[in-house]
């Protein structure tokens, strides 16, 4: 299968944002990449995309979140007034509130406007005035263009309570900012140091000066998920990284990732992804 023409949205990877639509063709096979995509769907009957493993069938108005690394893929769908928002992932790993919001929305893919059209409302506004400023195309295009992102992230987790029972078992968390800080203190050394000898729960926990059982229920409350399964998803973003290195082994791969043994990582990839490290290779964006 000749995967070459995957990828076709111009991104310039020095920059934080990019902006795009106008596309001709009504489908688009799978493909990753490092940067995410907000895509505000067009009109048109058949609008049907992929993420991951799950497949939408979305109407004008609703929005797609397409978050850094993850597998997508235009099954059908009228692209030519579809808008599409490419954004840096080191620009939102750049301010603590921007990874808070990445961590709590990154099991949700889809905001639908006939269940929840003042929120989709207050987005779609956000995104027209991305568009106008973005082809207007001033000297100030990005920086504006990053500061409607920012206040589209925002908005977005100032209704965080409509989507916390389906993301978090209706756990909204409440947590001062200091542990919220140490929280991400923790997170950051295990994504700079996911081959150190000890990085269980336990050792986290003593690291971020609380309890196990409260650093367990922080670490749920805040990422929607357990320590094991984050720690694994940390492990899987740092490998979809390397696997863009055709030169580096799998079995390189899986133990600069963290993973104990190739069939570990294995194992992990194919429960994530729905497909082995080689098949996702050669998704790996040229």
């Amino acid at each position: 299968m000749d995967y070459s023409q995957y990828e076709n949205y111009g991104f310039d990877r020095v920059s934080a944002f990019n902006l795009s639509t106008g596309y001709e063709k009504r489908s688009y096979q799978a493909h990753w990449h490092s940067y995410g995509e907000i895509l505000l769907v067009g009109p048109g009957k058949t609008n049907v995309f992929r993420v991951n493993q799950s497949t939408y069938e979305l109407v004008e108005g609703d929005f797609l979140l397409m978050w850094p690394m993850e597998v997508h893929e235009i099954i059908d769908a009228d692209r030519k007034e579809s808008l599409v928002i490419q954004f840096s992932n080191t620009f939102m790993n750049s301010l603590f509130d921007l990874q808070r919001i990445m961590h709590f929305y990154r099991n949700l893919h889809v905001l639908c406007i006939n269940a929840h059209p003042e929120l989709v409302g207050k987005l779609r506004v956000i995104a027209e005035k991305m568009k106008e400023i973005w082809f207007e195309a001033g000297p100030d295009r990005e920086l504006r263009c990053c500061m409607l992102l920012m206040e589209f992230m925002l908005t977005l987790d100032r209704h965080r309570d409509e989507f916390a029972p389906e993301l978090h078992g209706g756990d909204t968390y409440s947590y001062t900012d200091t542990v919220m800080r140490r929280m991400m203190t923790v997170t950051d050394y295990i994504k700079n140091n996911l081959t150190a000898d000890d990085l269980s729960q336990a050792a986290m926990a003593e690291m971020a000066g609380i309890s196990k059982d409260y650093f367990s229920r922080i670490f749920r409350s805040v990422t929607g998920t357990n320590y094991s399964r984050w720690l694994n998803m940390i492990r899987m973003e740092k490998a979809t990284e390397l696997l863009a290195d055709e030169e580096m082994t799998l079995t390189e791969v899986a133990m600069r990732s963290g993973f104990q043994s190739i069939s570990s990582f294995n194992r992990v990839f194919r429960a994530e992804k729905g497909m082995a490290p080689g098949e996702y290779r050669a998704l790996s964006v040229k």
